[in-house]
């Protein structure tokens, strides 16, 4: 068990390290870290989901979408409310379903995919 909870450590510094890296008014998804970093977007989603308040009062997780640049659809409301507003206030429009309009000009691209091993023997 101890080699799971070291690779799930590494796995969730490296998602808070790239979530720092968005720039204002930008936005990436959930799968573009997923595949930058040979994971699962479950992964990075559970990440996010589980930031102390410390780490989500200083990361920009708001600029973390779900596929097809939207917010997620199981994020509780008052959650998705509160994305929404820091999206709009960093000048990305948001249409009703979620959507961030005009998304190829606010996409933020990771980088290329890397190669990186989580544990020893994989």
């Amino acid at each position: 068990m101890a080699a799971k909870s070291t690779t799930f450590a590494r796995i969730r510094a490296e998602v808070i390290r790239l979530i720092a890296l968005i720039p204002p008014g930008r936005f990436t998804t959930y799968g573009s870290i997923a595949v930058h970093m040979n994971a699962n977007p479950r992964h990075v989603a559970q990440t996010l989901s589980h930031l102390t308040d410390e780490e989500s009062a200083a990361l920009p997780w708001h600029r973390v979408v779900a596929a097809e640049g939207r917010i997620s659809r199981s994020m509780a409301p008052e959650l998705a409310a509160r994305q929404r507003a820091r999206l709009e206030a960093e000048g990305m429009q948001v249409d009703p379903e979620g959507f961030i309009q005009n998304s190829d000009a606010h996409f933020h691209v990771v980088g290329i995919r890397r190669n990186i091993r989580w544990s020893e023997g994989e």
